[in-house]
């Protein structure tokens, strides 16, 4: 995966929730991947979840308005 082609949309710092949202998205035919940013030495830091650049702006929108953890 060169980071060119990706283009992060999603961060948190609960690994569940990045990949309830990376689950969502695959059901919506856009693949994606958790990258977990934490220190492992101290647990805090953020999971971030990459799309391709060609599905960033529909990805960007699902999670915006159809994904809600409140």
């Amino acid at each position: 995966m060169t980071v060119d082609n990706w283009e992060k949309i999603f961060e948190t710092s609960f690994q569940h929730r990045a990949e309830i949202v990376r689950e969502y998205l695959e059901q919506q035919s856009i693949s994606g991947v958790v990258i977990n940013k934490q220190d492992s030495s101290y647990h805090f830091g953020k999971y971030e979840l990459y799309v391709p650049l060609k599905d960033a702006i529909i990805a960007k929108t699902i999670v915006e308005n159809e994904i809600s953890f409140e």
